[in-house]
Protein backbone atom coordinates (compact mmCIF):
# COMPACT_ATOMS: atom_id res chain seq x y z
CA UNK A 1 0.00 0.00 0.00
CA UNK A 2 1.53 3.63 -0.61
CA UNK A 3 2.02 5.69 2.26
CA UNK A 4 1.18 9.34 2.13
CA UNK A 5 4.43 9.94 3.87
CA UNK A 6 6.17 8.94 0.80
CA UNK A 7 4.18 11.10 -1.55
CA UNK A 8 4.02 13.97 0.49
CA UNK A 9 5.43 15.76 3.70
CA UNK A 10 3.39 17.28 6.43
CA UNK A 11 3.95 21.19 6.79
CA UNK A 12 3.96 20.37 10.72
CA UNK A 13 4.95 17.04 12.54
CA UNK A 14 2.21 14.46 12.48
CA UNK A 15 1.62 11.08 13.98
CA UNK A 16 2.23 8.70 10.54
CA UNK A 17 -0.81 6.92 10.91
CA UNK A 18 -2.51 10.01 9.80
CA UNK A 19 0.03 11.66 7.14
CA UNK A 20 0.12 7.75 5.44
CA UNK A 21 -3.79 7.18 5.53
CA UNK A 22 -5.69 7.75 2.31
CA UNK A 23 -9.05 6.41 0.49
CA UNK A 24 -7.79 3.84 -2.13
CA UNK A 25 -11.04 2.03 -4.02
CA UNK A 26 -8.73 -1.43 -4.88
CA UNK A 27 -10.13 -4.32 -3.31
CA UNK A 28 -9.57 -8.10 -3.74
CA UNK A 29 -12.42 -9.42 -2.67
CA UNK A 30 -11.01 -11.40 -0.08
CA UNK A 31 -12.98 -11.76 3.21
CA UNK A 32 -12.21 -10.21 6.23
CA UNK A 33 -12.56 -12.33 9.71
CA UNK A 34 -15.31 -10.65 12.02
CA UNK A 35 -12.48 -10.37 14.77
CA UNK A 36 -10.41 -8.27 11.99
CA UNK A 37 -13.34 -6.09 11.40
CA UNK A 38 -14.34 -5.65 15.08
CA UNK A 39 -11.53 -4.14 16.17
CA UNK A 40 -12.26 -1.13 13.77
CA UNK A 41 -15.99 -0.68 15.10
CA UNK A 42 -14.03 -1.24 18.68
CA UNK A 43 -12.10 2.15 17.34
CA UNK A 44 -15.13 3.77 16.37
CA UNK A 45 -16.83 3.11 19.98
CA UNK A 46 -13.76 4.81 21.78
CA UNK A 47 -14.50 8.50 20.35
CA UNK A 48 -14.74 11.75 21.48
CA UNK A 49 -18.04 12.77 21.53
CA UNK A 50 -20.80 15.19 23.77
CA UNK A 51 -21.72 13.88 26.85
CA UNK A 52 -20.77 10.69 26.27
CA UNK A 53 -23.50 9.74 24.39
CA UNK A 54 -21.92 8.31 21.68
CA UNK A 55 -24.94 8.94 18.75
CA UNK A 56 -23.70 7.27 16.28
CA UNK A 57 -24.70 3.90 14.92
CA UNK A 58 -23.22 1.52 12.00
CA UNK A 59 -25.22 -0.97 9.84
CA UNK A 60 -23.08 -3.25 7.96
CA UNK A 61 -23.07 -6.05 5.37
CA UNK A 62 -20.62 -8.75 4.65
CA UNK A 63 -19.70 -9.94 1.17
CA UNK A 64 -22.08 -12.72 0.31
CA UNK A 65 -24.48 -12.53 2.80
CA UNK A 66 -28.14 -11.67 2.70
CA UNK A 67 -27.80 -8.34 3.62
CA UNK A 68 -24.61 -7.78 0.71
CA UNK A 69 -27.32 -6.60 -2.22
CA UNK A 70 -29.20 -4.31 -0.34
CA UNK A 71 -26.13 -2.37 0.71
CA UNK A 72 -24.18 -2.72 -2.79
CA UNK A 73 -27.70 -1.81 -4.45
CA UNK A 74 -27.85 1.69 -2.67
CA UNK A 75 -24.78 2.69 -4.16
CA UNK A 76 -24.42 4.68 -7.35
CA UNK A 77 -23.29 2.97 -10.15
CA UNK A 78 -19.66 4.71 -9.99
CA UNK A 79 -19.29 3.34 -6.91
CA UNK A 80 -20.98 0.04 -7.63
CA UNK A 81 -17.88 -0.48 -10.10
CA UNK A 82 -15.15 -0.50 -7.34
CA UNK A 83 -16.81 -1.57 -4.13
CA UNK A 84 -18.45 -4.95 -5.27
CA UNK A 85 -14.92 -6.06 -4.70
CA UNK A 86 -15.55 -5.00 -0.63
CA UNK A 87 -15.44 -7.46 2.39
CA UNK A 88 -17.75 -5.39 3.78
CA UNK A 89 -19.98 -2.31 3.23
CA UNK A 90 -20.68 0.23 6.33
CA UNK A 91 -23.38 2.37 6.53
CA UNK A 92 -22.94 5.13 9.43
CA UNK A 93 -26.04 7.28 11.03
CA UNK A 94 -26.26 9.15 14.06
CA UNK A 95 -29.32 9.70 16.34
CA UNK A 96 -30.41 13.35 16.52
CA UNK A 97 -31.64 13.41 19.97
CA UNK A 98 -30.06 12.20 23.41
CA UNK A 99 -31.31 9.01 24.76
CA UNK A 100 -31.54 10.45 28.25
CA UNK A 101 -33.52 13.37 28.09
CA UNK A 102 -34.53 13.43 24.12
CA UNK A 103 -33.47 16.84 23.84
CA UNK A 104 -31.45 17.65 20.45
CA UNK A 105 -28.10 16.64 20.00
CA UNK A 106 -26.48 19.64 17.87
CA UNK A 107 -23.02 17.94 17.45
CA UNK A 108 -24.80 14.49 16.50
CA UNK A 109 -23.09 14.60 12.61
CA UNK A 110 -19.88 15.86 14.32
CA UNK A 111 -19.38 13.33 16.52
CA UNK A 112 -20.56 10.45 13.96
CA UNK A 113 -17.49 11.76 12.29
CA UNK A 114 -15.29 11.39 14.97
CA UNK A 115 -16.29 7.35 15.03
CA UNK A 116 -15.73 7.05 11.38
CA UNK A 117 -11.92 8.61 11.55
CA UNK A 118 -11.40 5.92 14.17
CA UNK A 119 -13.11 3.33 12.10
CA UNK A 120 -10.70 4.65 9.44
CA UNK A 121 -7.67 5.16 11.09
CA UNK A 122 -7.92 1.15 13.04
CA UNK A 123 -8.62 -0.32 9.47
CA UNK A 124 -5.42 1.96 7.68
CA UNK A 125 -3.71 0.51 10.69
CA UNK A 126 -4.69 -2.73 9.97
CA UNK A 127 -3.78 -3.03 6.42
CA UNK A 128 -7.43 -3.05 5.20
CA UNK A 129 -8.48 -0.07 2.46
CA UNK A 130 -11.14 1.67 3.87
CA UNK A 131 -13.07 4.18 1.33
CA UNK A 132 -16.03 6.45 2.62
CA UNK A 133 -18.77 7.49 0.37
CA UNK A 134 -21.44 9.80 -0.25
CA UNK A 135 -22.36 8.37 -3.22
CA UNK A 136 -25.60 6.29 -2.29
CA UNK A 137 -29.71 6.61 -2.27
CA UNK A 138 -30.17 8.61 1.45
CA UNK A 139 -33.62 7.92 0.96
CA UNK A 140 -33.52 4.32 0.32
CA UNK A 141 -30.85 3.47 2.51
CA UNK A 142 -33.43 4.46 5.39
CA UNK A 143 -36.28 2.74 3.81
CA UNK A 144 -35.18 -0.41 3.40
CA UNK A 145 -32.83 -0.49 6.16
CA UNK A 146 -35.34 0.19 8.32
CA UNK A 147 -33.93 3.20 10.21
CA UNK A 148 -36.07 5.03 12.40
CA UNK A 149 -36.96 8.77 11.98
CA UNK A 150 -34.39 10.07 14.83
CA UNK A 151 -31.42 9.09 12.74
CA UNK A 152 -29.98 11.02 10.57
CA UNK A 153 -28.15 9.03 7.24
CA UNK A 154 -24.67 10.16 7.53
CA UNK A 155 -22.60 8.16 4.80
CA UNK A 156 -21.13 4.26 3.50
CA UNK A 157 -18.17 3.13 3.82
CA UNK A 158 -16.17 0.28 1.89
CA UNK A 159 -13.88 -2.55 3.81
CA UNK A 160 -11.58 -4.46 2.66
CA UNK A 161 -8.15 -6.42 1.92
CA UNK A 162 -5.73 -4.18 -0.93
CA UNK A 163 -6.36 -5.38 -4.42
CA UNK A 164 -4.68 -4.56 -7.78
CA UNK A 165 -5.62 -1.04 -9.53
CA UNK A 166 -5.99 -2.90 -12.56
CA UNK A 167 -9.00 -3.97 -10.90
CA UNK A 168 -11.10 -0.73 -10.98
CA UNK A 169 -12.77 0.56 -14.21
CA UNK A 170 -9.69 2.33 -16.17
CA UNK A 171 -11.04 6.12 -15.37
CA UNK A 172 -10.15 5.47 -11.30
CA UNK A 173 -6.99 3.97 -12.00
CA UNK A 174 -5.04 7.21 -12.38
CA UNK A 175 -6.95 8.38 -9.17
CA UNK A 176 -5.57 5.69 -7.18
CA UNK A 177 -2.79 7.34 -5.21
CA UNK A 178 -2.19 9.41 -2.13
CA UNK A 179 -3.97 12.83 -2.95
CA UNK A 180 -2.47 15.80 -1.46
CA UNK A 181 -4.18 19.21 0.59
CA UNK A 182 -4.96 22.35 0.64
CA UNK A 183 -2.69 25.07 2.34
CA UNK A 184 -3.61 24.77 6.33
CA UNK A 185 -3.30 28.98 5.94
CA UNK A 186 -6.88 27.94 3.10
CA UNK A 187 -8.33 26.63 6.43
CA UNK A 188 -7.93 28.36 9.33
CA UNK A 189 -7.84 31.32 10.87
CA UNK A 190 -7.76 33.17 14.41
CA UNK A 191 -10.45 35.09 15.27
CA UNK A 192 -12.75 36.34 12.41
CA UNK A 193 -13.80 34.81 9.59
CA UNK A 194 -11.36 35.92 6.71
CA UNK A 195 -11.32 33.23 3.97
Amino acid sequence: MIKRSEVRKADYAIEPLILDRWSPRAMSGEEISNDELMRLFEAARWAPSSFNAQQWRALYARRGSEHWPTFLGLLVEGNKAWAKNAAVLVLFISRRTFEYDGEPSVTHSYDCGAAWENFALQGFHQGFVVHGMEGFDYDRAKTELKIPDGFRVEAMAAVGKPGAKETLPEKLRAKESPNDRRKLTESICEGLYRF
